[in-house]
Order: C-alpha cells, then structure tokens, then sequence
C-alpha cells in the first residue's frame, strides 16, 4: 500500500494523532516557557545560580528520552502511562535551551544601554521589561525555537507510554517491519518540525533586526 493511500484509508485516525502530537508539544513548550523564561531573568540577577541551574537543565538533556520516560513512570503526581509523564519529560527537555537563551539574550544587552536607562530613571523592573527583554527578545526566541524542533521529535517516543502522537505509527510500523506504517508517522512529524522552525526562524531574524 502507498503512502498516500494509507492516509486516504485512515485520515481520521492520522488527523487524531497529529492532534495529540501538536497538544503534546504546544503544552511541553508553553510551560517550559513559563518555567524557563523567568529562570533565566532571575540567573541574570543571581549569576552565582547559573552554573547549578544549568547544570541540572543539562543533566536532563543527557538523559535518552525513554529512559527519562521510564524513570518518571513511577513518580506519584507526574508519573503513570500517558500524556502527564510524556508531558513533564518535554519539558525537562525543552528548559536547557530556553533558560540558557533568556539568560545570555538579557545579560548580553550593550552595559552602555542599560546605563543610560538607569540614568533617566528607570526602575530594575522597567529596566528589564521595557530595555532588555524587548533587545533580548529574538535570543529568547531561539531557545524557544531549539526547544519546540527537540519537542516535536521526541514526543514521537511518548506513544511508548500511552500518550498517543505520531510515534504510534512509528511503533507499529517497526513492530509489523512495515516501511509505509514508520513514514505515515514520521513524514508528518518532519513536516511539523520543520514547519515550526521556519516559522519560528522568520521571527527570529525579524526580532534580531529590530533589535539592532
């Protein structure tokens, strides 16, 4: 069976699986947003914490992603078989290059620009809102970038423990040695990280222009 007739035959269930591949992401993502963009402020407040914080960040990233999988599997809250587990896994991937971005893209503002916003009297939270996150901000958009591509390519090995996704596919086909099953959910997996790196990539560039 070609692969275009495989989606023909089973659209309904591709689309539900593309669905549960974009959830699993957009929610890994968003928090590790939510988690790694103030951690980032707050290293270039305190950069004694940086070397522990992005240590730890690291150690996560070194971990191979089933591992990590199975390791949360029997945590109490975070753990058990599905999305949950898969979920609280992309975000201890995805934080590294969020955390390591914010940190360098507000710490790395020209020192001459910030004194001359501490000069007209701006406060540390002006300072930080109206000065740095806006020059910072195409920075921070690269980690979130590096972050989201990682998230759309390991979320493939979350249907290991029942959180559904295009790994599905992959996983039955590796399992039956079916070429056209492993492309069905790896084709539309490729398609959508190199759809969010473009995306996230133009925006970039354009946030950097701005910038300078």
């Amino acid at each position: 069976m070609s692969l275009l007739s495989f989606y023909a035959r089973n659209s309904q269930e591709v689309l539900g699986l593309v669905g549960q591949h974009l959830y699993l992401v957009a929610i890994s993502t968003g928090t590790a947003i939510v988690i790694g963009v103030p951690l980032g402020i707050l290293l270039t407040r305190r950069p004694a914490w940086r070397g522990p914080v992005l240590g730890v960040a690291n150690v996560f990233q070194t971990v191979p992603s089933l591992a990590l999988f199975g390791f949360l599997i029997p945590l109490p809250f975070i753990g058990g078989i599905g999305a949950t587990t898969a979920i609280v896994a992309l975000v201890l991937y995805a934080l590294l290059p969020i955390i390591r971005n914010t940190y360098e893209g507000v710490a790395g503002v020209d020192p001459a620009v910030r004194e001359a916003a501490r000069g007209m009297g701006m406060t540390d939270r002006q300072l930080l809102t109206q000065v740095e996150l806006p020059l910072g901000f195409g920075v921070i958009l690269a980690g979130v970038r590096v972050a989201t591509v990682v998230s759309v390519g390991t979320a493939t090995i979350a249907a290991a423990i029942g959180a559904g996704g295009l790994g599905v596919y992959i996983f039955r086909g590796v399992a039956v040695v079916d070429d056209t099953l492993i492309l069905a959910g790896a084709l539309p997996a490729a398609l959508m990280a190199l759809g969010a790196d473009a995306l996230l990539g133009v925006a970039e560039r354009r946030f950097a222009w701005r910038a300078r």
